[in-house]
Parts: structure tokens; sequence; C-alpha cells
């Protein structure tokens, strides 16, 4: 988005805890990094106060709690009339139910607290927005759904790369899923499931992603005696040529605010299964239309779904310009009117 907004003739400004990550280059391409050099987020508040004191932006677009709190707190001490936005990317409800760290037991309080005094709030499916009117009080007319900016104009380009490590091979179909190793994926299921793959034809399942669960998952494919036709080559940066090449991409999450590597893989033209978790993959699979879902957490279900779509035909152009409606252009524009309301190119 801040691609667009600099077309548009607009600089933006990345204000980051700390200046390291796979994508801070691509960011410094479109905008600057400011580095506010903290380790913590409680660290945090002053230094982006003083910011925004020192910079006085237009407008402040943060991204899920508890950042959007740190924000609106950092405003408040900053006494300027930035215009704040701020989204969120998950259901929280769940995602604070799943960790039950001793933050999470703050989610609620502090989104009640905090988020009215925000200009207005961003939810990136409807499931999340009703998720957090629900358990933040907000008023119904202060929050708005923007799906989020996934497909840009490089889209295309980027998936002709070639793909390293390669996934050409013998074995039979080549089913994908892409994301942290993570609870929240609930790989695990898909493994079970693919093992039930595996028994019934040849298949082989590749996983795109780096996280604390690597150890309990390569055990569990050990376990399961699919080992062999699963791979897991950690984190890969441009995943498209992944998912163009792939005869089935699979999401198992457990939950979701929307699902980015669903429209993804659409827009590549690559059949979807999904569980159909809160929140985001039932929206953008249109209830099934797109791509089969499953129960969350039900192997044998999956596995029906992998090895239906495996062996059906798929009208790959459909998939694609169904991908192809969730925009960078389309979300950025929706951004904007919230951010700066009135505000026309030059």
């Amino acid at each position: 988005m801040a691609a667009h907004f600099k077309s548009l003739g607009l600089a933006a400004d990345f204000v980051v805890l700390q200046a390291r990550g796979d994508y801070l280059e691509a960011a410094g391409e479109v905008g600057s990094i400011v580095d506010l050099r903290v380790k913590r987020l409680r660290q945090a508040v002053w230094p982006l106060a003083r910011y925004l004191r020192r910079e006085r932006p237009d407008a402040i677009l943060c991204a899920m709690w508890p950042l959007n709190v740190i924000a609106i707190w950092a405003r408040a001490l900053a006494r300027v009339q930035t215009r704040l936005v701020i989204s969120e990317h998950n259901t929280l409800s769940l995602a604070a139910e799943a960790t039950k760290s001793l933050g999470a037991h703050f989610l609620k309080p502090t989104i009640r607290w905090f988020y009215p005094s925000a200009d207005h709030v961003v939810a990136v499916s409807t499931g999340v927005a009703q998720d957090l009117l629900q358990i933040g009080r907000l008023d119904n007319g202060k929050i708005s759904v923007i799906y989020n900016p996934v497909i840009g104009e490089d889209f295309d380009d980027r998936t002709m790369d070639q793909p390293n490590p390669g996934i050409q091979g013998e074995g039979g179909p080549l089913v994908l899923s892409v994301g942290s190793l993570k609870p929240q994926k609930d790989y695990p299921t898909l493994l079970r499931a693919f093992a039930q793959v595996r028994s019934a034809r040849p298949a082989r399942l590749m996983i795109l992603g780096e996280g604390q669960l690597r150890g309990d998952l390569e055990a569990l494919a050990r376990e399961l005696g699919i080992e062999a036709d699963v791979t897991m080559p950690g984190f890969v940066a441009n995943p498209y040529p992944y998912m163009k090449r792939a005869d089935l991409f699979v999401l198992s999450s457990a939950w979701e605010g929307f699902g980015n590597v669903i429209v993804e893989a659409l827009a590549c033209g690559t059949p979807v299964v999904s569980t159909d978790c809160q929140s985001g993959p039932a929206e953008i699979l249109d209830g099934g239309k797109y791509g089969a879902l499953v129960p969350v957490g039900d192997p044998q279900a999956l596995a029906q779904a992998m090895l239906s779509a495996l062996d059906s035909p798929h009208d790959r152009a459909a998939l694609t310009a169904r991908g192809y409606e969730f925009t960078v252009e389309r979300a950025a524009s929706q951004y904007l009117d919230l951010l700066l309301p009135g505000f026309q190119p030059r």
C-alpha cells in the first residue's frame, strides 16, 4: 500500500520497534524506516509519542493488538491531531484463548478502554469485525471491513521466478501449504490428513515456513511414516512460484483473521482446500464456491476433501479471477478514504 500511496504523491514512514526483518529492504524502497530502537512493546510508548510530536504526520495506520493500544496511548501523550486508524488482522478472542499468556488477560479490557479513542477501526474480514464488536463494545459505525491488499502489479512476474529449492520430482501431485510452524496453523492435522491421502494414492506435501514447532512436526511425520513424502524447506520470501506449480493448496489453520495465502493460491489458479475456521477462509472462498471448506481439526474430513480436489477438474480461470478481486489498489483506496478523508491525488 505504501508503494501505491507513493504513486499518488504521498510519503510513508514505516515506524518499527527494531529495524530488522525479512522485508526491511523492500519497505525501505517505498518509504522511510523509522527505528524506535526498543526491545519491548511497553518501551515504545514514549519514543512513538516523540516521533508523532516531531513529525506530526497527517495520519497513522497501526496494525494489531497490542501495538494498537501503544499507538493510541502515544498519540494521547503527544497531543497531536494526527488521524489514527487501527486495524485488526486476527480473530482476537480465539487467539487469546489459544495462547493463554499473561498478556492475553489484558486483551479484552484494553480493547474496551483504548479502541474507542481511535478515529476508525478496520477489520480484515467480517468475522474479525463481529469478534471485535463483541469483545470491544465498539460503535458499529466506527468499524469497517477491508480485505487485505494481496495482489499487486508485480504478482504475475513474481510467479514466474524459479522455485528454490526446486519442486519437481516424482511421487505424485504436489500438495502445498504456507505459513509459520506454530499452533495457529494446526499442521499436525494436515500431516495426519496427508497420511490418509498418501495411503490412498501417491502424493507429496511441501510446507513453506519456519517456527518453533519444526521438531515436533518432523517427529510426527516420522511417526506417521510419511517423512519421505514431506518437505519443509523453511521460510521462502517468494512462495508464488511454488503456488503456481502446486496441484493443490491446503490451509489447515485453527483460526485466521483473513488468509492471504488462500488469495495468493487462487490468483495462481491453484485449487484450494481450507478449514472453515474463524475468520476469512469462508469469505474468500465464498462459502465453498471457490474451494472446499472442512471442519477445524478433522484429519479425515480434510483428507477426503484433498483427495476429491486432486481427482477433480477445476476452472482455473475462475479461481484466478477470484484471487484478483483482492488487489492492493482496491484496499489502498479504501484505507486512504479512512486515513485522509477528502484527499485528492495530484
